[in-house]
């Protein structure tokens, strides 16, 4: 499984990823839309977990990960006392939270 953390910016995300399958890790910047969508195409038919803060526009961004099957986690910043939750955003039968 490959694992991605986005930091979502109006013109870019800012990826951080581990494969566990290889072990290879890194960083990459990827441009909105054109080299982001590029990037993630290539993961089709491979297992991807994708966790981004819910900030900004990021609808095509959203269109494109249930296109493509992948699992796409959502964080929600909501104070109650010091917790921070966490949402899954459902794609094709994905629970609604968790």
């Amino acid at each position: 499984m490959m694992i991605i953390g986005c930091d979502f910016h109006p013109g870019f995300q800012q990826i951080a990823f581990v494969d566990q399958e290889t072990g290879e890790y890194g960083e990459r910047r990827l441009s909105h839309p054109v080299e982001a969508e590029q990037f993630y195409r290539s993961l089709a038919g491979r297992q991807v977990r994708i966790g981004a803060e819910a900030t900004g526009n990021f609808r095509w961004f959203r269109q494109l990960m249930d296109e493509l099957g992948q699992e796409f986690l959502l964080g929600m910043r909501r104070r109650s006392g010091h917790r921070i939750r966490a949402s899954r955003r459902p794609t094709s039968g994905m629970p609604g939270t968790f």
